[in-house]
């Protein structure tokens, strides 16, 4: 999600303005819209299917989440054998995509074809995951969509933008499952530093996003440009209205969007379609889960570490780190401001129950363990492409808090290889 950040005075008055001025008369009205056949779109099929490197990009990312997940999910036996063949025609998923349940525009092309084949067809073991994944990231995103009175369906956006990988790190910087930059984190209210970060947390990042989209709507009052800008910036947005000649169609100003945008409103469509018929039309199951569907929260105002919560408790680590993406190192900083836990239902009470000997155990030796592992990662190795201002962005610090944390002459000029330092925020 790479979006240009700026303060929410800038955002509403200069692109709003902007917009405005390139604007039709119009607004489209935010009510149910049917969705259009391919034959209407002002993009040649040639052009979408043009960015085949964008569908790869997206499969990767379904890959590393793959990978990320594979000891936590087991395939169900029962659709394992199915083989799909695709029998389906160009009217037949026209259709289906308008019995889809969406205040979106759900329109069929070429690309979103590319893409819906990606899921069901090339990597239906990856879709049956997400499924599985869904059960427990859908009622969170949900929650936070109602609340803040944004369509349902925008809940698949964290599938493009992660395939629901809270961990997911991508190569500007961008991180967790919305994807949000450090500066864009913060600006809505997430907590980015050298122990927590808030853009893994599905509760409060989902809180984030959904304002930020409030914010991209306010703009645009288009949902296919909303999502567009909530990938690229409404930065990148506005330009391509303003080089398509003023037009407001997200498949009118598709050709002057950057690439890697060009296939994020086909992949949503996809997403949704995909997930919506994965089951009743390619007989593809949802995958067994470890993670737990029912959960608690506990608030922590004193410092713990997980390892001493599963040692006392008896449940595994790694499923505490599953339920708590948020903490770097494992370490809870209750001491420094109140912070969230979250358990297995079964297993909220016991904790409230033994919070000071859980707090008691191991202490010291868990506190030199935290030192030394933060010690570790202070230090960052300079790799192709790597200039100060992206490795900033990266490890959610400031360019003048990496030049004061290393001699002058040291990044005069930045070598492959190279070690330098970033300070502890």
């Amino acid at each position: 999600m790479k979006r240009i950040v700026f303060s929410l005075v800038t955002l509403y008055l200069s692109l709003g303005s902007l917009y405005a001025t390139t604007a039709t008369t119009a607004a489209k009205d935010s009510t149910l819209v049917t969705p259009t056949v391919a034959d209407t779109l002002a993009v040649t099929a040639d052009s979408l299917l043009a960015d085949t490197t964008e569908i790869a990009v997206f499969n990767r990312i379904i890959e590393e989440s793959y990978v990320r997940w594979r000891y936590d999910l087991h395939q169900n036996d029962s659709c394992a054998s199915v083989q799909w063949t695709d029998t389906l025609k160009k009217e037949d998923y026209v259709c289906y995509l308008s019995q889809m349940p969406t205040i979106i525009e759900m329109p069929y092309n070429q690309v979103v074809r590319s893409y819906i084949d990606s899921y069901v067809r090339r990597y239906p073991k990856r879709l049956s995951s997400l499924l599985a994944l869904s059960k427990y990231y859908f009622p969170i995103f949900e929650n936070a969509l109602e609340a803040g009175g944004l369509p349902l369906e925008l809940k698949y956006l964290p599938v493009i933008e992660s395939a629901l990988n809270p961990s997911a790190k991508s190569h500007v910087g961008a991180g967790g499952l919305w994807q949000f930059m450090p500066a864009t984190g913060r600006l809505y209210g997430l907590e980015v530093n050298s122990l927590i970060d808030e853009r893994c947390d599905p509760y409060k990042s989902s809180k984030a996003a959904v304002a930020y989209l409030k914010d991209l709507y306010a703009i645009y009052n288009d949902w296919m440009l909303v999502i567009a800008a909530y990938n690229c910036g409404p930065g990148n947005v506005n330009k391509a209205i303003r080089r398509s000649g003023g037009k407001t169609d997200y498949w009118d100003i598709y050709e002057y969007l950057p690439r890697e945008t060009r296939g994020y409103v086909p992949a949503f469509i996809a997403a949704n379609y995909a997930m919506h018929y994965a089951e009743d039309l390619y007989h593809i199951c949802p995958a067994e889960l470890k993670l737990p569907l029912a959960t608690d929260t506990v608030c922590v105002n004193y410092r713990v570490h997980l390892e001493q919560i599963s040692d006392c408790l008896g449940v595994h680590i790694d499923e505490l780190r599953r339920l708590n993406p948020q903490y770097r190192y494992d370490l809870i900083p209750g001491n420094t401001k109140t912070c969230n836990l979250c358990l297995p239902s079964d297993y909220a009470y016991r904790y409230l129950t033994k919070k000071d000997s859980i707090v008691a155990h191991k202490s010291e030796l868990i506190s030199r363990k935290v030192e030394n592992k933060i010690a570790m990662q202070t230090t960052y190795k300079v790799r192709s492409g790597d200039n100060l201002w992206t490795i900033a962005k990266k490890k959610g610090v400031s360019v003048a808090a990496i030049r004061k944390a290393n001699a002058p002459k040291k990044l005069n000029v930045l070598q492959i290889g190279q070690v330098i330092k970033l300070p502890v925020r």
